[in-house]
């Protein structure tokens, strides 16, 4: 026999207290209307981190994971130098991604250089700040 349903919003209230922040209120409705897990999907993360926050005992980069729950369902967007208007989580997984050069295709390239450079780059490292690691070929030298 399975256990009772979690309730989301009472273990949020009693960890966050009244009013919940909106971006919280949003993934507890979210977590009702499917479950942690496909949350934890869509966030990209594990449904044992959607309950972590839900219980706001969370110790890693809270501040991502809002910005991921407002990109995932809140329609937060960022500009991206490469790829337009993105949703923030869409921009938190290229950021992630970025972290380490992977040259798997020019789009994947692309990224690694412009998040390198992005100060909404939550992962950039200080190496990342100087661009003299960054060869571009612009023609000859006699231009």
């Amino acid at each position: 026999m399975r256990g009772a349903r979690v309730d989301n919003r009472t273990n949020a209230l009693a960890a966050w207290g009244a009013p919940l922040p909106d971006w919280v209120e949003v993934l507890v409705r979210q977590c009702d209307q499917v479950s942690q897990s496909e949350v934890a999907k869509t966030l990209r993360v594990s449904a044992a981190l959607v309950n972590t926050v839900l219980r706001n005992k969370y110790n890693g980069d809270m501040a991502g994971i809002e910005n991921s729950v407002r990109g995932a369902f809140m329609n937060a967007m960022v500009n991206c130098p490469v790829l337009g208007t993105i949703p923030t989580h869409d921009c938190q997984d290229w950021q992630r991604k970025s972290t380490r050069f992977v040259n798997i295709n020019a789009q994947r390239v692309q990224m690694f250089r412009a998040c390198a450079r992005c100060p909404q780059n939550r992962h950039r490292k200080a190496a990342f700040n100087d661009l003299s690691h960054d060869i571009e070929i612009r023609g000859n030298s006699d231009e």
